[in-house]
């Protein structure tokens, strides 16, 4: 499934039996956040990564405000393995639902 955000690029979302992630592929360049499930409603992310060539365009952040917007949409649950994506979710009041309590 694709996806154009607010943010003007392109989000992919890619996903296997357990494993899945989401790409933004933008000027020759890939960024992703990659995921493994737990069963049916729980997701861990583990890894997102955005090459020097995108960073400071808000890939990282879009990448994880796209995979909370799907966890809450299919009622799952998030672990933040991903030190970058604990950040963001911590920094928003807003996705705090889909944390796994």
């Amino acid at each position: 499934m694709t996806e154009m955000p607010k943010d003007g690029f392109t989000i992919a979302r890619e996903e296997g039996l357990s494993k899945g992630r989401y790409v933004v592929r933008l000027d020759g360049h890939e960024a992703e956040m990659s995921y493994s499930r737990t069963g049916e409603r729980m997701i861990i992310i583990d890894h997102t990564g955005v090459p020097d060539a995108l960073r400071g365009r808000g890939v990282g952040l879009a990448l994880v405000r796209r995979g909370v917007e799907d966890a809450r949409r299919e009622g799952r649950v998030v672990i933040p393995l991903c030190p970058f994506a604990k950040a963001q979710i911590a920094r928003h009041s807003e996705w705090q639902d889909v944390l796994k309590r």
